[in-house]
């Protein structure tokens, strides 16, 4: 018995403490085997630098909101439309990173670095080439795009700028992503989100300045803001792009892996289409339903779009958490080690349902102080407060639902989450959407309603299909 206590005792003190493990996870030192050991040392260590580097990519949208909503709702009217047709885009950047994520963490978990490093040279190619047809787009297309989208005159004419701005630059969104991708495959999340530290650091700081015109900076309003953004997104991915040499990275990119590979690129493709297709799917959805807001003013639209800024400020970090799973997963299956990967899953779960179920409460109880932050029409408060309230109920559903989609995608399973989403998106939240506001009359209360609907029902499907465990056979 005194040498089992002793044996005991002397494990105790060999664990390291939660604050060194966390210092550890910030080192960017870190050069753990994902594969073998504890599994919550193991999550932490890639979970909380994911994390912060999720909140980091939230606070882009709560920054700009909270300078651009001193100019007015129209001003924040003109974000919350550019951003609606952005998330297309983040869908694009968002399936591709989830393939090169996949694809990157099975070849490291392998024992593979040299193909792991021909994925993300040929991923880089990909991105550009999406990035110039984007910006052709914004070039082209800026005013007609807010048009469609349902702007007012008012809202129009200082808003084409922005919008034009922002997709122009597009390629700084796509390989912040992509490039953040293959670190987090890898397991070098320290650097992706110092990468975005470094990005909102820079934004943080030109936002007032160019917004306002402070100093010798001309006053360029709403404009400022999409500059501010493209330059500090820039910094970041030349932060990235020096990492990707093989500075602190597992990561080692050569100009010889940057030969165009066509199969490769093809390959990669094959596993991300199931990934864009899924946010795609998820993405025009959510435009509809800014196009239904809409039809109710501008400050249902402005409402709306401070509610849904917040949200992702929580949303993003627990997406953090999530794409600590996918690595996870990926690395395990290509060890061969199946059920390991099936436990991480559940036991971030877990954490991140905890997560969510603190931050709903804070959302419900506290919805008219944080929407008034950024705003004092009471108009806009009203639909504001709806909104977050309204979606906050379903956030236990979602802190499991999408660690699962997450472990789906890590596996290299992307269609399973495409046609999830296709269902709970298209035939259940639109037609509900629609229903419950133009129907029913509930106006844009109809639409946060069935938004807490659908992300429900997508973690429960979500949960039936993952436990039947067809993910761990799938090969990328």
């Amino acid at each position: 018995m005194a040498a089992m206590e002793f044996q005991m005792a002397e494990q105790l003190q060999q664990r390291p403490s939660l604050w060194a493990l966390f210092k550890q996870a910030l080192s960017g030192n870190n050069q753990q085997d994902f594969t073998k050991g504890s599994i919550g040392v193991a999550a932490f260590l890639l979970a909380v630098p994911m994390v912060l580097e999720m909140a980091m990519e939230s606070v882009f949208a709560i920054v700009d909101i909270f300078f651009v909503s001193a100019l007015g709702y129209e001003a924040v009217t003109v974000v919350g439309l550019t951003e609606a047709v952005l998330t297309i885009l983040y869908a694009i950047a968002i399936g591709l990173s989830m393939g090169v994520t996949a694809m990157v963490a099975r070849r490291i978990g392998e024992g593979d670095p040299e193909k792991a490093n021909q994925v993300a040279g040929q991923a880089l190619w990909i991105g550009f080439f999406v990035a110039m047809l984007v910006a052709a787009v914004g070039l082209s297309f800026a005013d007609d795009i807010l048009r469609l989208m349902g702007a007012e005159a008012a809202v129009l004419e200082i808003g084409k700028n922005y919008t034009m701005i922002m997709l122009c630059g597009s390629i700084t969104i796509l390989y912040l992503f992509l490039i953040n991708a293959i670190f987090r495959g890898a397991g070098d999340a320290t650097i992706a989100m110092r990468s975005l530290w470094l990005a909102n650091g820079i934004n943080i700081v030109l936002d007032p300045i160019l917004i306002f015109g402070l100093g010798p900076f001309p006053e360029m309003g709403v404009t400022g803001a999409a500059v501010a953004t493209t330059i500090g997104r820039g910094i970041g991915v030349i932060y990235q792009l020096y990492h990707l040499r093989g500075h602190a990275s597992r990561i080692k990119v050569s100009l010889a892996h940057l030969r165009p590979a066509f199969s490769l690129m093809l390959d990669l493709l094959k596993v991300s289409l199931g990934g864009i297709l899924q946010f795609l799917i998820a993405t025009a959805s959510w435009v509809v339903l800014v196009r239904i807001v809409s039809t109710y003013g501008s400050a249902a639209v402005a409402g709306y779009t401070i509610a849904i800024r917040v949200i992702i400020f929580t949303i993003l970090p627990a997406w953090g958490m999530a794409n600590a799973v996918a690595t996870l997963v990926g690395q395990n299956l290509g060890a061969g080690k199946p059920e390991r990967a099936e436990e991480s899953v559940w036991k971030v779960a877990k954490y991140n349902v905890y997560f969510m179920l603190i931050v709903a409460v804070v959302f419900i109880g506290f919805a008219e102080f944080i929407i008034g932050f950024f705003t004092q029409d009471p108009l806009v408060i009203q639909y504001g407060v709806d909104c977050l309230r309204f979606i906050a109920y379903g956030y236990g559903f979602y802190g499991v639902g999408m660690i699962v989609v997450q472990a789906f995608n890590g596996a290299g399973d992307t269609m399973t989450p495409t046609k999830i989403n296709f269902v709970c998106f298209w035939m259940i939240q639109i037609p509900i959407a629609y229903i419950l506001a133009k129907t029913l009359s509930l106006g844009p209360t109809g639409v946060f309603v069935a938004v807490t609907i659908a992300e429900s029902m997508i973690a429960i499907v979500g949960i039936t299909i993952f436990r039947r465990g067809v993910w761990k056979t799938k090969t990328v």
